[in-house]
């Protein structure tokens, strides 16, 4: 069976106007530039603590890949 791995589908849905530096870095590091736009990352912890910090500017939706 081939391993298949969690991926999570995460929204950029709040604007990161008035927030911190290190949470307006955190988004671009998950890989999100512009209000609205989604991405895919491999469900990780990693990925999870980062989602977490910024949890109140992003929607996330979990994926099978």
């Amino acid at each position: 069976m081939p391993n298949k791995t969690k991926m999570l589908r995460i929204t950029y849905s709040t604007s990161s106007i008035g927030v911190k530096t290190d949470q307006k870095e955190t988004v671009r590091r998950l890989g999100l530039r512009r209000l609205g736009q989604t991405v895919e990352q491999q469900d990780t912890p990693v990925i999870r603590g980062m989602i977490h910090k910024v949890r109140h500017l992003l929607t996330v939706e979990e994926v099978d890949a």
